[in-house]
Order: C-alpha cells, then structure tokens, then sequence
C-alpha cells in the first residue's frame, strides 16, 4: 500500500481541534461561545481548505462533562462529520476519531474505505483506547481499570483493521477479544490512512509508536516539552518506524497584546469550573495525559482551552509561540478558537503570512 500523502514533507502541521463539539476546546459560559452546528462546521472546513491548513481532527464524545454548560454535551458524530465534509472540500485531510470497544473494526475499516473513495485518499484515523468511564457506563460498556487490557483490546482491533485494508481474500480470526469467521474487507483504501494517537502512559506510548504516525501529547512546559519529544520519536525508531509528535493549542490573536490578555481573562472570569473540574478529575481517573505536578497551571489552561498551549498575543507573538513548538521538535500543532469561523480569518491574514517567511509552513 501506497504511503498517504499526509506523510510527506517536513512543514510544521496546522489542524483545527474539536469544532464538532459546541464550546470547542473552551469551557466557557459566554452566550457567544461556538455552536458546532453542521452550518459552522461546513463554513470553517471549506475556509480552512482554501486557506492550506493541513487538517481537521475532532473530539469523539457521547456525554458531557456536566457544570451549567454541559461542556461537550453537543457532539456531532465524526464519522459522518468527516464524510460530508470530504465531500465538500478539496485538499484537507480530515480524521474520524473512533473508540475502539464501541466500534466494530470491521465496520471502521469499511467505513474508512468508502470515505477514502469519497474523499480521494484524504481521510485519517485517530485511535481512542478509552479513558472516559461514565461515557463508557452511558454506552453500556466496562472501561477496563488496566492499561494493559485498554490497549491489548486497541492493538487486536488495530490489527483487524490494517489485516482487512492489506488482506486479499477472506480470513477468520481467533484472538483475544476478536472470532471473525470469513471476514474480508472490500472496498480497501489505496493507501494507508494516517494513523494519530493521543497517549499518556507508558503503554498508551508504546501502543502509538508501534501503530501510529503521529502521536498527540500537551506541551505544557517546552523545557520538559523538548527531551519528551526526543525520548518519543526514538522509541518510534526502536520499532523501525517514524513516529513524529503533534501538540495541541489555543489561540487568541488580536492586534495588541493587552486585547489578547483582556480575553483570555474574560474566558477565566467566565469560564464553567463545575464543567472543568469534571473534565480534570477525569482525566486524572482514567487517563495520564497530564503531568499532575502542574495542576493550577493546567486548570487555568483547562478552561480556556482544553489545556492547549496558550498561543495569546500579537500575530507575531502568536507566531514566536508556534516557532516555539516547532524548535521544541513538535511536528505540529492543532488550532482551537473561542469562535473558529469568526476568529480563523484573522489567524489566516495575518499569521500564516509570518509562518510563510520563516520558513515553516
């Protein structure tokens, strides 16, 4: 199978982050806060598209996360997002983000390979193992306490998905957690799909450097940021693959510095903690996406972005900090806005074209 042309070259990645979700990544009590309507969605990923950003990537969710908001408890369905939204653009590559105990592999595979069909070869794969127990208890499901179960279920189901997209002819399939009698799949995509992870744990790392292309973890501080990255890409190495590492970001550029801060400050004084301390609690339960060492500083960032890196300033500044990132060895970076489609244009005018000069984009 052909390598995805998503894979090529070395430019710095830009995607957006979470516009299916209303409140995108922030969790905000603000009346004007993102409304993830299929209306909003189309008019950001045909602006995206036009513009050269690289990629969209969304949050795959079924309940939310409670407080006055409710944050994420409006969640457009990414397999179907991705779908009609390849079918309405040209060059964007955009991912379904799908988990595997509450999705068939069988039925991914085929599903991707359609989208493939729709989309000529632009639609990736994100790979959720599971961390969030009360969505699984909403689906009937058990979230294993184990790391090791979580992830020996994703690698079975991994390999299910990449035998059926490789495999000609049928196959049965006596595993662990898988008895597939006669499965085969067919369409198949003309390449393999770029493949992202996000992954805390050893094991959750370790199951991305054996499947992934990109491996999704916060750049909370980009002292500590830049070993993580080296150590990263060589354990992709160690399996004879690269392996590269994305971040993810939120960004409020205004023309002068003090309006930028003004804002991040409003998003502060206004921002759903009932909401964010669920969300927190959560991911320290179940996930270890998160140095704990540095909770006050990851709870302010929580609010306004989901603990994205703060890229708050100036154009300018805004482009020093994903320079920043880029020297910090990340590949790239998604984008997360308080209003994606009235805040992108600004990004697009007046960043990109600082990106263009020095060479990174």
């Amino acid at each position: 199978m052909d390598s995805h042309p998503f894979l090529a070259g070395e430019r710095f990645l830009l995607g957006t982050f979470s516009s299916n979700c209303s409140g995108g990544m922030t969790v905000s009590k603000l009346p004007k806060r993102w409304q993830a309507t299929w209306q909003n969605n189309l008019k950001l990923g045909q602006m995206l598209d036009d513009a050269g950003i690289d990629f969209m990537l969304p949050i795959a969710r079924w309940i939310g996360y409670g407080g006055e908001t409710n944050f994420h408890g409006y969640v457009l369905e990414t397999v179907t997002w991705a779908t009609a939204l390849l079918a309405n653009t040209k060059n964007i590559t955009v991912f379904a983000t799908v988990h595997t105990v509450a999705n068939h592999p069988v039925i991914v595979a085929k599903q991707l390979a359609t989208i493939a069909q729709i989309s000529n070869n632009r639609v990736g794969l994100n790979i959720v193992a599971g961390w969030n127990k009360p969505e699984y208890e909403a689906l009937g499901l058990n979230l294993p306490d184990d790391h090791e179960t979580r992830y020996g279920y994703a690698q079975e189901w991994f390999d299910i998905v990449k035998k059926l997209w490789s495999h000609e002819g049928a196959f049965n399939w006596d595993g662990k957690y898988f008895q597939l009698k006669n499965t085969y799949g067919d369409p198949k995509p003309d390449t393999m799909p770029p493949i992202f992870n996000a992954a805390g744990s050893g094991l959750g790392r370790e199951f991305a450097s054996r499947n992934a292309n990109f491996l999704f973890t916060p750049a909370i501080d980009l002292g500590r940021s830049k070993q993580e990255v080296a150590d990263l890409k060589q354990q992709g190495r160690d399996n004879q693959r690269r392996v590269d590492v994305l971040t993810f970001s939120h960004v409020i550029c205004r023309p002068t510095e003090a309006e930028a801060k003004a804002k991040w400050q409003e998003l502060q004084d206004n921002a759903d903690w009932a909401a964010v301390d669920n969300l927190i609690a959560l991911q320290f339960a179940h996930a270890q996406s998160f140095p704990h060492d540095l909770l006050a500083l990851i709870r302010e960032r929580m609010a306004a972005g989901h603990g994205g890196y703060p890229l708050v300033g100036t154009p300018e500044q805004v482009a020093d900090g994903i320079c920043a990132l880029h020297e910090a060895g990340f590949r790239g970076t998604t984008l997360s806005f308080f209003d994606y489609v009235e805040e992108f244009p600004y990004f697009r005018d007046e960043v990109l074209p600082i990106l263009h000069a020095r060479g990174i984009r």
